[in-house]
């Protein structure tokens, strides 16, 4: 669904150093060498990590075919140059539309909601060393990528048979499904794919102000009170850095005591790793230790007080998170530079697993 080129640019200062470019080949079609491109360059112009791709917006000398007609009236990515019309799962022409239309409850499913989407194969590497025929789906919103197939981590879950399917909800697109909401999403997991648990985060990308409401993470919120109203379990990944430099993200993020604690109005379990059960070893290869964030998270979590929590033991789960099938990456840092990241994350899919025996 999308190509990688390098180009070159003119008109900027290094211009005979190509760029890094993406095309998402079903929008406007394979570019071949020689071909004249429109490139959309924001992101990469202001040195955006996540995005700092050159955009394919068109090529004007090689326009793809029009589509065939087809199926759906989802229009995604609405009023944009590049919307995109698809077959919803909960669309009138769907297969599955008379089943969603009856659908109200998600029957006590956990529901891993998270801010970031690089705790993904963390949780997954969690639940699978407890739960590894576990069917899990994973739901991407749209608070950051809008195209599902600029994750190259779902690509590799996918593939290594980690993730039973995939639904873009909102404005993102490009899953195995598409839906309307995080609601009919989750009613899909349920009653179409036979989820056992499903993981909920947008995109990659993850945009904020360094003000307390105005990050894209505070939609975790929202998510979690959807899980709460479909009859389901909301679990709340506390997103957690023993690394970042920025205080408002140091032990449990600004984010999550915000988003959890002020905008989720469903009491949620809340995992949260019991750094002292690392072995000596493990916390030896670490950068920090994380063992050094204890006394912080303990003061913070009384921003959380009204939710439930649970002291997850990490035996195991460092060697679960050396086994993922694809690279753990989070604002660059992998699992030896930032343990809590991925170990909050490896712990929350550890006590999803305790749920599914429930």
């Amino acid at each position: 669904m999308w190509a990688r080129l390098d180009t070159p640019l003119p008109g900027r200062e290094d211009a005979g150093e190509p760029v890094r470019a993406l095309a998402y080949t079903d929008l406007v079609g394979t570019p071949e060498v020689g071909d004249a491109l429109v490139l959309n360059v924001s992101a990469l112009a202001r040195g955006l990590g996540t995005g700092g791709f050159a955009l394919v917006v068109a090529l004007p000398e090689a326009l793809p075919a029009d589509p065939a007609p087809g199926p759906g009236h989802l229009v995604k990515d609405r009023y944009s140059p590049t919307q995109t019309m698809v077959l919803g799962i909960d669309d009138q022409e769907s297969e599955h539309h008379g089943v969603l239309a009856r659908a109200r409850s998600i029957e006590e499913m956990p529901v891993v909601v998270a801010d970031l989407h690089s705790a993904l194969p963390a949780v997954l590497a969690g639940l699978r060393a407890e739960a590894p025929d576990a069917r899990v789906v994973y739901v991407m919103t749209d608070g950051a990528a809008l195209p599902l197939p600029f994750s190259r981590a779902v690509a590799g879950l996918k593939e290594a048979g980690w993730l039973t399917g995939t639904i873009t909800v909102g404005q993102a697109w490009g899953g195995d499904h598409e839906a309307v909401t995080v609601h009919s999403a989750l009613l899909a997991a349920k009653h179409v794919l036979g989820a056992d648990v499903v993981v909920v985060s947008q995109g990659p990308g993850n945009l904020g102000t360094g003000t307390p409401f105005g990050f894209s993470g505070m939609v975790v919120g929202d998510h979690l009170n959807a899980v709460g109203a479909l009859e389901g379990v909301p679990v709340a990944l506390p997103r957690m850095s023993n690394a970042d430099l920025r205080g408002r993200h140091a032990g449990i993020s600004h984010h999550t005591l915000t988003a959890v604690g002020r905008g989720a109005l469903v009491t949620c379990r809340v995992p949260l790793p019991d750094f002292s059960t690392l072995a000596d070893a493990e916390r030896a290869q670490c950068a920090a230790d994380p063992v050094e964030i204890v006394d912080l998270v303990r003061a913070q979590k009384a921003a959380l007080a009204h939710h439930a929590f649970a002291e997850i033991d990490l035996t195991g789960l460092w060697e679960a998170l050396g086994a993922s099938p694809v690279t753990l990456s989070t604002m660059g840092r992998g699992l030896t530079e930032d343990p809590a990241s991925f170990l909050a994350a490896a712990a929350t899919g550890r006590y999803v697993a305790t749920l599914l025996g429930d």
